[in-house]
């Protein structure tokens, strides 16, 4: 104990007698009783869970960034339970007076009116949206969520930093933060009586909920709650997992901008059942992009339309888009007399000292301090950091600096540079003292707010630097909220009564739908690919080459093969395959590892692996693990050697056993409604495709009997079907009983027959609102391809004349087989991936 509270007196937690305080005490005793092994080890664990979880960052930028693991400290940021009523109310307070700004700058305008808020301050703010004024919004508040940015003192003074009102992010980090600590070190817990989150969680729920637009002109069929999104720019965004994240955990759809659209000023959601409404968006899209007809005409990311469906009252958004007006720390000067005004109070938690440079006054002053204040833009950087420390330029920077508040003083802020208190930190194994902001979260409940009791806090990335942001590489910590009596540190999310779960079976949206399709077929793609390459890479290995003249042709023969299988081109084809052929296993590594060739190993890994995170609120954890194992084993680089090519036969070995167990993983865990179907498809499609394009380039082509014989051998193997083989039939390889085993045999899995059988059955699964009895185009390609496939006859497919160099009767049924199956994905794309506008042949219709 000694060790540890020799080391905690250096932070924040010591009073000026010198002694810690009892919850910090507390805390070291628990950590203390761990012992400095265990605690290496379950810091080991704790990076290693959420790694595995795929808990992600993104950092704009950063060509290390995309999908960087996110970072936790074991040591959690105390907040006694003296501390904490006087911090709540502070922010309750703070969210009240936003939220009467905001309702004033799109309103009335008193305040502009009366001179407590400057016009230029506020019209000169990117974030003041004109198109937004009057808007009529739902709710007894417009700012449905706040978050603020708290700092302390070294004297003990807690001060707002910043305001997060446009998309506030960060409690899906906050709650995943508790849940890996109370996994891993659930003995530092013990005493400590810290306070759980779910309360935050429901209030928010219920808020949205609250939130739907009470008078339906357009009811919904069947009734129901409202139905809610979570907008989300993509995979890309830095915080999408929390996104993911939280709709997994509130049960909300997650969507993005083109899956949703606007029809008669209502928003609709593009689904595999159709276009349904929705009621609530909870948006994690910047203002600016939302609505690409009125705001920013060139955003990818939002809904054309959308401010029109606000102003119709027909959908409701978290928050209010315009609500990033906020955000602007020029304002802060200007809070308190403002509070005066709205609230007839003065604030209880004050502002970090500000002025804003569009006041001589106030610009003499900070130009004359510039080395000693953090200047900021009015308008933040959403890539980072827009903070400036004047102390870390050099003089010809200020001076440009200085001429640049010269030159538009109204976008420049001076900001007092506050000593901020510093935290224990476990960094690298050792307790360390660094920078702490912690970041609050706040709902809308009622008449008031709710806030978390807890929260995420972020330590700076080096000792002493005071700017802190995940972008910079901050460290998270878990915030601790204590109470005076025992909670439960983790309490389940309110059960909510009956969505109607009947109704929701359509509810895949169109985007979700098409990525899980890819993922099935990239599924499908990598294991197929990794299995034959590992085909021909055991026959080189085994030493075949320069023995006889059958295995120098089958040798031939499979690299070819692999490069139209993979279409990997120009690779063992063409007029300059002779180099290739001269050094295989350069070739045979590119194919592999080369996430720049189209087609190889990698690359289609890689674009397998887009395609689970652009969906990845429907993985289990388990899944994750496996993801990121597949992650670790192609990021390694292989040398070429006979031992670096026995690693590469050792790296798919481990890549095939990996994909397998994320086939299971799905298998077992995905409900079988329409995602999972839609997988599937994308599988059997894939594999159909697979299996034909390999006998295509290996079967058809005639040879000697001995390398016709080696190469359906490999066949059978790069099928995971040689065994099945020789049990069923219990004789040599013949070309007849092959072509029967994987063309025509029902209960072969991996058989054409098979994967057609599937087909058929979750195609006729999918949503169909063609009348009558007619076939869908889809079922028709189906049916043909079943059709074309029994109508064959099985000895002509093997026979071939004397004087042919094919295979001519097989060579044309997998020809038209192809055709057949390789039209089917653009026709389930037109129908269920891209919607149209729906005509509707009389709005009245949907009127009451």
């Amino acid at each position: 104990m000694d060790h540890f509270a020799d080391q905690a007196r250096l932070q924040e937690g010591i009073g000026e007698d010198g002694k810690m305080p009892l919850h910090w005490a507390a805390f070291f005793r628990s950590y203390a009783r761990l012992g400095s092994e265990e605690i290496a080890g379950r810091n080991e664990d704790l990076t290693r869970l959420l790694r595995e979880n795929g808990v992600t960052y993104n950092i704009y930028g950063d060509p290390n960034g995309l999908n960087r693991p996110w970072k936790l400290d074991m040591i959690p940021f105390l907040i006694s339970n003296e501390e904490w009523p006087v911090m709540e109310a502070g922010l309750l307070q703070r969210a009240r007076l936003l939220n009467l700004i905001l309702e004033d700058i799109y309103g009335e305008g008193r305040l502009v009116r009366s001179g407590i808020l400057p016009f230029e301050l506020l019209y000169n703010h990117p974030g003041f949206l004109r198109q937004c004024s009057g808007i009529p919004l739902p709710g007894r508040q417009h700012l449905v969520m706040y978050s603020a940015d708290l700092a302390r003192s070294r004297e003990g003074k807690i001060w707002v930093v910043s305001d997060r009102t446009q998309a506030p992010s960060g409690s899906g980090y906050a709650l995943e933060n508790r849940t890996a600590m109370t996994r891993v070190v659930p003995e530092l817990f013990e005493g400590q009586n810290v306070r759980h989150l779910s309360p935050y969680f429901n209030a928010l729920r219920d808020g949205l909920n609250n939130l739907a637009p009470r008078q339906r002109t357009m009811p919904r069929p069947g009734g129901g709650a409202p139905r809610i999104v979570i907008l989300t720019p993509g995979s890309s965004n830095e915080t999408y997992f929390e996104h993911a994240y939280l709709s997994s955990y509130l049960g909300f759809t997650l969507v993005q901008g083109n899956d949703l659209i606007v029809k008669d000023s209502y928003v609709w959601l593009k689904t595999m059942g159709g276009l349904e409404r929705v009621d609530v968006i909870l948006r994690r899209v910047d203002d600016i992009y939302c609505d690409p007809l009125e705001l920013k005409a060139d955003s990818q990311l939002g809904v054309p339309g959308l401010l029109q469906a606000v102003r119709s009252g027909h959908v409701s958004i978290a928050n209010p888009i315009g609500s990033g007006v906020l955000e602007n720390p020029g304002m802060m000067p200007f809070l308190q007399p403002m509070a005066r005004y709205l609230l007839s109070e003065d604030l209880l938690i004050p502002t970090i000292a500000t002025w804003w440079c569009g006041q001589p006054k106030e610009m003499n002053y900070v130009l004359n301090l510039l080395s000693t204040l953090v200047i900021k833009k009015i308008a933040r950087n959403p890539a980072g950091s827009s903070s400036i420390d004047g102390a870390a330029l050099s003089h010809a920077q200020l001076q440009q600096l200085k001429a640049q508040i010269i030159a538009h003083p109204a976008l420049y802020v001076g900001q007092e540079k506050v000593d901020i208190s510093s935290t224990p930190s476990l960094i690298n194994g050792k307790m360390e003292s660094r920078k702490v902001l912690f970041r609050s979260f706040l709902v809308s409940s009622g008449d008031g707010y709710v806030a978390m009791s807890g929260g995420l806090c972020r330590t700076s990335s080096e000792p002493g630097n005071f700017i802190i942001s995940n972008q910079s590489g901050g460290i998270s910590k878990d915030a601790w909220i204590l109470s005076p009596e025992p909670d439960r540190i983790l309490a389940p999310l309110k059960e909510t009564p009956d969505r109607g779960a009947a109704a929701e079976e359509d509810m895949l949206p169109s985007h979700a739908a098409e990525n899980l399709f890819w993922v099935g077929r990239y599924t499908e793609r990598v294991l197929g690919n990794a299995r034959f390459l590992r085909t021909v890479m055991q026959f080189l290995a085994e030493g075949n080459k320069g023995m006889t003249e059958s295995n120098r042709l089958t040798e031939r023969s499979l690299l070819v093969a692999l490069t139209q299988y993979t279409y990997t081109y120009p690779g063992f084809t063409g007029p300059g395959s002779d180099a290739a052929f001269a050094n295989p296993w350069a070739e045979l590594k590119e194919v592999l590892l080369n996430e720049k060739r189209a087609g190889s190993l990698k690359f289609n890994f890689l674009q397998f692996q887009r395609a689970i995170h652009e969906v990845r609120e429907h993985w289990s954890t388990d899944t994750w693990r496996v993801l990121r194992t597949m992650e670790e084993e192609l990021a390694q680089d292989i040398p070429l050697s006979h031992q670096g090519h026995l690693r590469m036969l050792h790296t798919l070995d481990n890549l095939i056993t990996f994909i397998v167990a994320f086939i299971g993983l799905n298998r077992e865990s995905i409900s079988r409604e329409q995602g999972w179907i839609v997988l599937d498809i994308g599988r059997k499609i894939e594999q159909s495709l697979l299996l034909l394009t390999m006998l295509k380039t290996t079967l058809v082509n005639r040879s000697s009997d001995q390398v016709e014989y080696s190469l359906r051998q490999s066949v059978l193997m790069s099928h995971e079907s040689l065994v099945n083989y020789r049990y069923k039939y219990r004789r040599p390889i013949d070309n007849r009983l092959v072509l029967d085993f994987l063309l025509f045999d029902p209960n072969n899995p991996r058989s054409l027959t098979y994967h057609l059988q599937r087909l058929r059955v979750h195609l006729k699964q999918l949503p169909n609102d063609q009348a009558g009895y007619g076939l869908t185009e889809y079922e028709r390609l189906i049916l043909e391809a079943d059709t074309l496939l029994k109508l064959s006859d099985k000895d002509s497919l093997a026979a071939v004349k004397d004087d042919e160099a094919k295979y001519g009767f097989l060579d044309d049924l997998l020809t038209r087989m192809y055709g057949l199956l390789v039209a089917i994905p653009a026709v389930i794309s037109k129908t269920y991936f891209k919607h149209e506008v729906p005509h509707f042949p009389s709005d009245d219709l949907y009127v009451l």
